[in-house]
């Protein structure tokens, strides 16, 4: 009788074949979803309205990593959601057969292997790239060190502009206090074998343009990890007479979406000159500013734009004087509200709600730039369900779209792999169905110029200008 170790256990999920091979589990029981390489059998399995990704490893390794996935997520690191962990299977015959590590699928998530699938632009990989540092400098400054870090265990989510990236394997990882320098070069080091490995096989599978070379990219990966990490903790030293110079360090790391527990100050013995050092705790400023004024929960860059919306909608009803929580609420009734409801049933699954209205505010502005007037949000709102949104693939894995597999197609290739619920091709019909990256056609609209969120060198240009 297996046995189940859960701090929320889903009853439904007692009842699945836990006595046979994941390899081998029923089709009726499991969902196609793009997935990464994985040296572990992984399947999707869905339950009711959910899905869960499951992982057979030996037992050691599966209750490690159940427990570490719960010491993340309550120290809010970017991960995904432990679920459980089934011991105790046997197979029919008695063979006894490896547990099952169970987590939440992460919705509108894909594998970085699917983003290359059709080839990838050049800045889009830069974003990806930014991802995944932030994510690392992330998790250095929780204390987790990763001990495999790869894109292989990272799954990506679009957020604004930019991308958003989740550790999905902690297998090998060790959580302590605070991380020494050696520890994370420790984990600099497999990332650079790792990732090199990982575009070379890019490389030779023809999914890398041409213009990307393998070795380059892992060289600006490991320049951006260590230009964010001198930022976030590096000490600084300026004279007594610009003491301003502390708030604009605060500034910008506000800016790259970390926040300021404390700041160690010294000065030296004669006060002429002031060295301060950053406590950085873990990012999300701009999203836990949203969420306590709105109840929004959003990813950084989501919370960003809407931020700045909000800001806007004060000053054009010139509310500054007004209680910012008060406006958050009038904000929320008179903008966002309004345009998400105008989302029809059928096109739910296109966008998440924090994403769409960060498109319909894009939508708008180019709509006011080429008619040269200043379009409402709601007449933005209803062009932009019409001409665009009907026209994305549905990125949502909800019942209506999520794509069991079928007995004649366990082996079989998706259609479309961003978008599964176009079923797996049929050996005996011709397919001329294009691939549409959902991720490529909203970056067409990015304006690379302000895109580059680890530019460090920028960031600190432009406080400059507004100090």
């Amino acid at each position: 009788m297996p046995r189940f170790l859960s701090a929320k256990p889903d009853q439904r999920l007692i009842p699945l074949p836990w006595g046979t091979p994941l390899a081998e589990w029923p089709t009726e029981h499991l969902v196609a979803l793009p997935r990464g390489i994985s040296r572990h059998v992984v399947r999707f399995i869905r339950v009711g309205h959910e899905v869960y990704a499951a992982k057979e490893v030996i037992e050691h390794l599966a209750i490690h990593e159940y427990r570490l996935l719960h010491d993340l997520t309550r120290l809010d690191a970017p991960c995904v959601e432990p679920v459980a962990v089934v011991t105790g299977r046997t197979a029919a015959d008695g063979t006894a057969l490896d547990p099952v590590l169970i987590t939440k699928h992460l919705q509108f998530s894909l594998p970085y292997r699917s983003l290359f699938h059709s080839g990838v632009r050049h800045d889009t990989v830069m974003r990806l790239i930014d991802a995944l540092v932030v994510l690392l400098a992330k998790l250095h400054l929780l204390g987790f060190m990763w001990g495999d870090v790869s894109l292989s265990n990272v799954l990506f989510l679009r957020d604004a502009g930019a991308f958003s990236a989740y550790l999905v394997d902690a297998e090998t990882g060790e959580l302590h206090d605070e991380l020494t320098a050696g520890q994370r070069e420790h984990d600099m080091v497999i990332l650079r074998t790792n990732i090199f490995g990982e575009f070379c096989d890019l490389e030779a599978g023809g999914l890398l343009d041409e213009s990307l070379d393998p070795l380059t990219l892992v060289d600006a990966i490991d320049t951006r990890y260590r230009e964010l990490w001198a930022e976030l903790t590096g000490v600084e030293e300026f004279s007594g007479g610009e003491l301003d110079r502390i708030e604009s360090r605060v500034r910008r790391l506000n800016a790259l979406g970390f926040d300021v527990a404390e700041l160690e100050v010294t000065t030296t013995s004669t006060g002429d000159r002031v060295l301060i050092q950053p406590k950085v705790v873990d990012a999300g400023h701009h999203s836990r500013r949203l969420m306590r004024l709105t109840g929004l929960d959003t990813e950084e860059n989501q919370a960003r734009r809407l931020l700045n919306d909000l800001d806007t909608y004060r000053a054009w009803t010139n509310q500054g004087h007004v209680n910012e929580a008060v406006v958050a609420h009038q904000w929320l009734n008179a903008n966002f509200e309004p345009v998400v409801a105008q989302i029809p049933p059928d096109l739910r699954g296109k966008r998440e709600l924090a994403q769409f209205f960060h498109e319909v505010l894009d939508h708008r502005w180019f709509r006011s730039q080429q008619e040269n007037r200043d379009v409402p949000l709601a007449e933005a709102a209803r062009s932009y369900v019409d001409s665009v949104l009907r026209n994305l693939p549905d990125e949502a894995m909800s019942t209506e779209s999520m794509v069991q597999v079928s007995q004649g197609n366990t082996a079989g290739q998706l259609r479309n792999p961003y978008d599964p619920s176009h079923g797996f091709i049929d050996p005996d019909e011709a397919d001329d169905e294009d691939e549409i990256d959902p991720w490529e056609a909203a970056a067409e609209q990015v304006d690379l110029r302000t895109a580059g969120m680890l530019d460090i060198a920028a960031l600190r240009a432009r406080q400059a200008d507004q100090d």
